[in-house]
């Protein structure tokens, strides 16, 4: 059988004490190196909190006000001058050329719908793929304006990806319009099946909707003409 071996008090405390002694001559030995190690790590923090209060803040600030001229174009339908600004105020374009996301992530939203609603689709596409805002509706809205623009380019495959994802990222009663949206372009691409499989969908748990109270004339539609 082992024998326990018992450390006794005396030797423990001789331990204790060589460990000390370690880290007073490993300290002793390191001062300098470790002071400036310590002042480097503090003053990188301070660069950049001052980086913060007084460059960030303020730009952010500067940008957000920029952006309200071009806001209230928008909202009046005025996307001409919202995108490209009007001369005196910036409008989305040069925002996010001067500011970036500083501006807040909703400017390439703006920015895209401007897009879209001038025709320029691809542009449209470029802005709205920038977006990266964390509001589930407006991640939605996104992408249903995405699958807008690859209509106008008549990319309808990529269309229907962008809609149906639109559904999945907010599924609230605005689904109803994007899975209108692609069923419609399911017809136009002779695939009348998928297009009924979007409606019934509506019409099962959207039937509360504008979309679900209007779709049995879509449904309709589609098997009459099977």
């Amino acid at each position: 059988m082992a024998q326990n071996t018992k450390i006794q008090p005396n030797e423990a405390n001789e331990a204790v004490g060589q460990v000390v002694s370690k880290a007073e001559l490993f300290l002793e030995a390191n001062k300098k190196r470790i002071t400036i190690i310590t002042v480097v790590i503090v003053a990188i923090v301070a660069i950049g909190l001052l980086f913060n209060q007084f460059y960030t803040k303020p730009l952010k600030a500067e940008a957000e006000a920029q952006t309200f001229v071009a806001e209230q174009y928008f909202r009046a339908d005025n996307f001409e001058a919202a995108l490209k600004g009007d001369g005196n105020a910036f409008g989305f374009e040069q925002v996010i050329s001067e500011y970036g996301n500083k501006a807040g992530a909703a400017v390439y939203l703006y920015a895209g719908i401007c897009e879209l609603r001038l025709g320029n689709y691809q542009a449209a596409i470029d802005y709205l793929t920038d977006y990266n805002g964390n509001d589930p509706i407006l991640k939605a809205r996104a992408l249903c304006c995405i699958g807008d623009a690859y209509v106008g380019l008549e990319n309808y495959e990529k269309a229907v990806s962008n809609y149906l994802a639109a559904v999945k990222v907010s599924d609230n009663d605005f689904a109803a319009g994007y899975l209108l949206k692609a069923g419609l372009i399911y017809e136009e691409m002779n695939q009348p099946m998928e297009a009924l499989k979007q409606y019934e969908t509506i019409k099962e748990q959207y039937g509360n909707t504008y979309e679900g109270r209007e779709i049995n004339k879509y449904i309709t539609r589609v098997k009459v003409a099977e």
